[in-house]
């Protein structure tokens, strides 16, 4: 494995240049962001090529040393087999790797536009240390064209360098899926692309070292980017479709589940359920490919009645309760209610963006009492994010 140099000593960073020149095809990897798509990719590329794993947060990478991962989504013999691995919080470290896959969040703001400032800032950091010949890999979700758009001119502006002539670019969309155990990383397909025919193979090349499940070259960089977002609007607007039949059928004293299970009678009937579409992907990607077609000059009425729906489910479910308690002269000020589960979906200790906040926030509104239980929710980032608290025990 090579260890990267201190950059506080001139001879270590002479030392490092002359390596490179003469191990100009060796990868040395840098993945930084070591959430929820960082890690599983710097655990697997660290079996196979010298990777860096690097993260702002401190405690997150002391955990990491300690094989401690809080998402659960790697276990610590994953870990002891991930032997060409170094995890990080210095930044220096960076200027040993020749390739950068960046996979920092893209959230949305509170009025559902893009929020790009992990993505910015991410990209400055990169282009500080990105030298002649490297290549810089993008996984984070955004709209068609935001990383020639807004990440290049950043990695342009922060290294001084230029695409294409002084090093390349590529986008890989993510697809990972917390708390499934089945469809992991290596055997889930994966979608490349690059600034170039070159860029493209190299970057395709990458990713074959730890997908086993195969990849796809994408015909360009928006093609990529684009194939991410709709994967997640795709499934949204499905999900939203069975909520809305759901409330329908509510209203008609007609049991969903059972409609659902004579539909699926046909072979061609998808199997979506109703619920409540929270988390950091399907509930949140569509935002940004609305904003960029709002940017153009077309209204994505279809997309955004589908978020509508299913933004509001979660206080339509809590009405529909409060509405129950009051027909069996329940006094909505007495009664005292227990949520079990907070995070945004099962068996994954993610609150990112849960729409159980939404059902919380209704019954407190009309002045229920509410206890959450959830053993899978971290009690500290709970209520740093939402001023919650968990119970351990109730009868």
């Amino acid at each position: 494995m090579f260890i990267c140099p201190s950059l506080e000593k001139k001879d270590s960073i002479n030392s490092y240049l002359i390596y490179l020149m003469l191990d100009k095809d060796n990868i040395h990897l840098g993945i930084i962001g070591l959430g929820y798509v960082g890690l599983p990719l710097a655990i697997e590329f660290g079996k196979k090529v010298s990777t860096l794993g690097y993260d702002l947060n401190e405690e997150r990478v002391k955990n990491l040393k300690l094989q401690i991962d809080y998402t659960n989504e790697i276990k610590k013999e994953e870990f002891e087999e991930s032997k060409y691995l170094k995890i990080t919080s210095s930044e220096a470290d960076l200027y040993a790797c020749n390739v950068y896959i960046v996979t920092v969040p893209t959230p949305i703001d509170s009025e559902k536009k893009p929020d790009l400032s992990f993505l910015i800032s991410a990209s400055e950091t990169v282009g500080r240390y990105l030298k002649e010949g490297d290549t810089v890999i993008f996984e984070s979700t955004v709209y068609p064209g935001a990383t020639e758009e807004i990440c290049l001119p950043v990695l342009e502006q922060s290294s001084n360098l230029k695409l294409n002539t002084d090093f390349d670019l590529g986008y890989s969309p993510e697809r990972i899926n917390p708390g499934d155990r089945e469809h992991k990383l290596p055997n889930i397909l994966k979608v490349t692309s690059g600034s170039t025919p070159k860029a493209a193979s190299f970057i395709n090349d990458l990713y074959s070292k730890i997908i086993t499940a195969g990849t796809y070259s994408a015909e360009s960089i928006k093609v990529a980017e684009a194939a991410k977002v709709i994967e997640n609007t795709q499934r949204d607007l499905n999900i939203a479709l069975i909520n809305e039949l759901s409330v329908i059928f509510n209203k008609l004293n007609i049991d969903t589940e059972q409609v659902l299970k004579a539909a699926e009678t046909k072979w061609n009937f998808l199997p979506f359920r109703p619920g409540l579409v929270g988390g950091h992907c399907i509930g949140v990607d569509p935002y940004y490919l609305t904003h960029k077609a709002e940017s153009v000059g077309y209204e994505p009425k279809v997309i955004l009645s589908g978020r509508k729906i299913n933004d509001g489910m979660a206080r339509r479910v809590a009405f529909n309760f409060i509405e129950a308690l009051k027909e069996k002269n329940i006094k909505l000020n007495k009664s005292k209610v227990l949520i079990m589960g907070i995070c945004f979906k099962e068996n994954c200790p993610d609150i990112r963006n849960t729409k159980v906040v939404d059902l919380i926030e209704c019954l407190k509104e009309n002045e229920i009492d509410v206890d959450i239980h959830d053993p899978w929710a971290d009690k500290g980032k709970l209520f740093e994010e939402y001023g919650y608290n968990l119970i351990e025990d109730f009868e």
